[in-house]
């Protein structure tokens, strides 16, 4: 009788601080890791007087959308009073080209190495990946080198060249290990139609690519627009894209600074990869299982 007068608890019950624990820890990283995103767009939105009589931390007591438009058109960067604008345009001449050029090359050369075996072609494979692996900093000087001698020093140009070749590293791996899936059965029964090597890959394994196509390009697409170290490095003036622009706007807070400005130029700036992970970031997940469940 004593034994079914004790209390019981449900699993539920006794999971319920644990549960708590977790989320309460997960709660705070998120704020800590997005302290400084609150501080940036509340930043922009106040004045140079407010920021001024109390510090950069705090709320605004009347707010500046007017921020936006000067740091977009009208701010002076190096000398150059037209914001970020023209800066944007060169990143978006820059991202476009060298996402497509980089996940279709990359796409070719993981259909080559997982479905075309050859001899030699795990070293090959090797090799291109030992691009993944390899600090920026060791490739400043032989692409200053090729810049010169081709006559692309200081150009867009030279920059999408760049990152097309820097990508491929990465496009290689994802595609190779996602085409590895693909039945080896598939490709001789078009190889007995009579297609060849790149009537078999526009007809049958590109259909199949959309899930690791999407994660390219969302990884090209951010890694590119976020880098900065070429784009400081091999083009200066009107030449550079918006990251490089952005160290240049930050040389000018000794000189007067405009925070409000500033942030609202940085949040602008950060505008295009943001909409890509909201839009796009549950397609690159999505991507991502495919590859790893196949």
């Amino acid at each position: 009788m004593a034994d079914a007068a004790a209390p019981s608890f449900s699993p539920g019950v006794r999971g319920r601080p644990a549960r708590f624990m977790v989320y309460a820890l997960l709660i705070g990283f998120a704020a800590f890791y997005l302290t400084p995103l609150v501080v940036v767009v509340l930043n922009s939105v106040r004045t140079a007087q407010d920021i001024g009589a109390t510090s950069v931390i705090g709320f605004p007591r009347e707010f500046a959308f007017d921020n936006f438009s000067r740091a977009w058109g009208s701010y002076c960067i190096a000398q150059t009073c037209a914001g970020i604008s023209p800066y944007m345009w060169n990143s978006f001449l820059l991202v476009i080209p060298a996402t497509i050029l980089s996940t279709l090359l990359g796409a070719l050369n993981g259909y080559s190495i997982a479905l075309w075996r050859f001899k030699g072609d795990n070293w090959i494979f090797g090799i291109i990946i030992l691009g993944v692996f390899l600090p920026e900093q060791m490739k400043l000087i032989p692409w200053t080198l090729v810049l010169r001698d081709i006559g692309l020093t200081n150009s867009i140009s030279g920059l999408v060249m760049i990152h097309v070749i820097q990508g491929i590293s990465f496009t290689t791996l994802f595609c190779r290990n996602y085409y590895v899936s693909i039945p080896p059965e598939l490709l001789k029964a078009a190889r007995i139609d009579g297609a060849g090597f790149f009537r078999i890959f526009w007809r049958i394994v590109l259909p199949l690519s959309p899930p690791i196509l999407i994660v390219t390009v969302i990884w090209q697409f951010t890694h590119i627009w976020n880098e900065f170290l070429y784009g400081v490095t091999f083009t200066s003036g009107t030449q550079q894209p918006v990251t490089a622009a952005l160290i240049a706007l930050s040389v000018s807070v000794s000189e007067a600074p405009q925070y409000g400005v500033q942030s609202a130029a940085v949040l602008l700036a950060a505008l295009p990869t943001l909409l890509v992970y909201l839009f796009g970031g549950k397609y690159f997940l999505r991507g991502l299982t495919a590859g790893a469940v196949k």
